[in-house]
């Protein structure tokens, strides 16, 4: 299945220099991106990079720029989102000798390790998770303490251990 955001670059056409290189999501693959990570939109999608490749490892680095509209996980409510960010990525050739069963250890580096098969990298669906990364995975509203307190749900303070104590404490008097 290919990603919505699609950017291909084949490994031999890369040479011994970095290509510098600029995508753009359209408007129907910002339209499937918003869904498939459930944002309520996807505005913009942009990133520069530079692609290098040195001993079998490939290395993207650039930026991404990105303007999204999220929903508030209280209300609901619309809640725009900038992603500006550098980014490192290197992409390695899939082993292929793990099982899906086996726990992996991954350090703080690993995670800008994208695996890659056959003969191309995919630099869009790279930039698509790493914008994805980036945003506030519990976006809330300036509003949603006021919105959870009418709907009834109680606040940190309001629950535990210490909250059964006072309200024992004001029946006591």
């Amino acid at each position: 299945m290919t990603p919505e955001f699609s950017r291909t670059y084949r490994i031999d056409t890369l040479g011994e220099g970095a290509r510098d290189v600029a995508i753009e999501a359209d408007e129907s693959e910002r339209a499937k991106l918003a869904g498939r990570f459930g944002l309520i939109s996807v505005d913009r999608l942009v990133a520069k990079a530079s692609i290098s490749a040195k001993a079998g490892v490939i290395t993207a680095e650039g930026t991404i720029d990105a303007a999204v509209v999220q929903a508030c996980v209280a209300s609901g409510a619309p809640i725009p989102a900038t992603v500006n960010e550098p980014f490192v990525l290197k992409f390695v050739a899939a082993v292929g000798n793990g099982t899906a069963d086996e726990e992996i250890e991954l350090s703080e580096s690993d995670c800008d390790i994208v695996e890659y098969e056959g003969g191309a990298i995919d630099l869009g669906e790279a930039v698509a998770e790493t914008m994805a990364l980036a945003l506030d995975p519990f976006p809330r509203a300036p509003d949603a303490d006021e919105v959870l307190k009418a709907a009834g749900v109680l606040g940190e303070g309001e629950t535990g251990p210490f909250a059964a104590l006072k309200a024992l404490k004001d029946k006591l008097g």
